[in-house]
């Protein structure tokens, strides 16, 4: 029972052993190829830089300066965004405060590069909390704060103009509809005015004159035609009516006479009675 006991210890160490080994070996190369590909940098050969890069991660899946570098790589060909990917793949896969200082760093001058200075001033912050003596560090999260505020500023700039656009609007709107409704108000007293004018115009003759008032003139006239065509009496003669007048009243006059005549003829002539039995 003693041996077997030792035969399994015996066993667990070699396997440990032999995974250590390999480990070894592994992270080796993978220093190899990031020496590689650090030359290939200097070289000016990204391309083969890049493949090397990947080559040491693909054997040490969390060396950090494999991740690191090849990030770095990216950031001198301008692409930021793989540059960002992979400095925050080595921050995730960092043990040291050293590592994680540097991977601070990169990502806040990555930021920086895209115009995300708030953010940046963050990154820088952290890079600081891992390593405060870092005066370079220190200096970028200056010019980070100073950006992050005048990017406010303009952001709020941006956000009175765009409010003060949107009153001249609404005001600009109120007013054309207040024209819009003068301009109606004076159409429909032009109407109105017009209507008026219309039904003038229908009791104007052709001259322009009132009907109403040509008419009371021409009927004035006609009866002064009229007078003018009746006989007006001269000095020291009787109108026609005042003969027809007196000649009535001499035959009036006559009757009488007559009327008085045989009466009194009647008078003097008796008139027999009946008698009645």
């Amino acid at each position: 029972m003693k041996n077997i006991s030792i035969i399994i210890l015996t066993l667990i160490s070699s396997f440990s052993f032999a995974q250590e080994k390999e480990q070894l070996l592994a992270l080796k190369k993978a220093n190899n190829y990031v020496y590689e590909a650090n030359n290939l940098v200097n070289e000016d050969d990204f391309v083969s830089a890049e493949m090397a890069y990947r080559k040491a991660i693909s054997e040490q899946p969390t060396s950090v300066a494999g991740i690191y570098n090849l990030g770095n790589s990216y950031y001198k060909k301008g692409n930021y965004e793989e540059a960002l990917y992979r400095h925050q793949q080595a921050v995730k896969n960092a043990v040291s405060k050293t590592e994680k200082h540097k991977a601070f760093h990169n990502i806040g001058n990555i930021l920086m590069q895209n115009k995300k200075c708030k953010e940046a001033v963050e990154a820088y912050k952290n890079a600081l909390r891992n390593n405060p003596a870092d005066d370079e560090t220190r200096y970028n999260l200056g010019l980070a704060k100073a950006c992050a505020e005048q990017q406010k500023d303009q952001e709020d700039q941006n956000k009175d103009d765009e409010n003060k656009d949107n009153k001249d609007d609404q005001e600009n709107k109120e007013n054309e509809d207040k024209k819009d409704k003068e301009g109606e108000d004076k159409e429909d007293k032009k109407d109105e005015g017009d209507k008026d004018k219309k039904e003038g115009d229908d009791k104007k003759d052709e001259e322009g004159k009132p009907k109403d008032e040509k008419e009371d003139k021409g009927k004035g006239e006609d009866d002064k035609k009229k007078d003018q065509q009746k006989p007006k009496p001269q000095p020291g003669q009787l109108s026609p009516q005042q003969i027809k007048s007196l000649l009535e009243a001499m035959n009036n006059q006559e009757k009488k006479v007559q009327e008085k005549i045989n009466a009194e003829k009647q008078k003097g002539v008796k008139i027999k009675t009946e008698k009645d039995w």
